[in-house]
């Protein structure tokens, strides 16, 4: 992760006192944070200098928060930008759509900005290069580069995001292992295990979706958690 005074995070909202109170804890953490308050600016801001990481409002006048997350995630140059969405408590519906998109994570109004702070910091960490001293796990169908954070399946490159990837890295780095919500939550988003687990089963949904028929070997162990099942021998 870059350090904290080379880490540059866009916030985007256009609520005044909500960007003012995410971005005074966020400068406080020592942060860099440049702030937009239309879909337009936050496009064209985090187009020029894309930044470390995005904490983006759904509801903005202009371009919504969707449509943004869309955009970036279809442009080379900013479709690795860590998102972190800023949804309304009833808005589930865009919650997932969001996650569908791309989007990493988020943080329902209102909120707490300690918590905000610290799935930020989390996001960050998770974009960091691998440096566990494995750099390729192959197993089964999959292939998983984890410097360059690619992952081939069936021999077909996989596009996926860096939440997803860290997700697969763990099930398959444990095999046969069962995990349980909780322990995903600490080992793959850095969160204490009494957050929402349906975080955890949101992003599996999502990363099923996109392995094809390689998603079989992501068995889900009712009431418990999730386990990557070799494949027989």
């Amino acid at each position: 992760m870059p350090k904290k005074n080379e880490t540059r995070i866009l916030v985007v909202d256009d609520e005044p006192d909500v960007l003012e109170l995410v971005v005074f804890h966020l400068e406080k953490e020592n942060f860099k944070v440049a702030v937009a308050d239309t879909g337009d600016k936050a496009l064209k801001m985090a187009r020029s200098q894309v930044p470390s990481l995005l904490v983006l409002d759904l509801m903005l006048p202009g371009i919504n928060g969707l449509e943004i997350c869309r955009l970036l995630k279809q442009n080379p140059k900013t479709r690795d930008i860590p998102i972190l969405m800023l949804t309304a408590r009833a808005a589930e519906e865009d919650r997932i759509r969001g996650l569908e998109l791309g989007a990493h994570d988020y943080v329902t109004k209102p909120f707490s900005p300690r918590e905000l702070v610290l799935r930020v910091k989390n996001l960050l960490r998770l974009t960091e290069v691998n440096r566990d001293g494995v750099e390729v796990i192959e197993t089964g169908p999959f292939q998983l580069d984890t410097v360059r954070h690619q992952a081939v399946v069936n021999g077909e490159p996989a596009t996926i995001t860096s939440t997803e990837f860290k997700l697969l890295c763990l099930l398959t780095g444990r095999a046969g292992e069962v995990q349980t919500r909780e322990t995903l939550l600490r080992d793959v988003w850095g969160y204490a295990p009494t957050l929402d687990t349906r975080t955890v089963d949101t992003t599996m949904q999502r990363l099923r979706a996109k392995l094809g028929q390689a998603a079989a070997h992501l068995e889900t162990v009712r009431g418990v958690g999730y386990r990557y099942v070799e494949p027989a021998s």
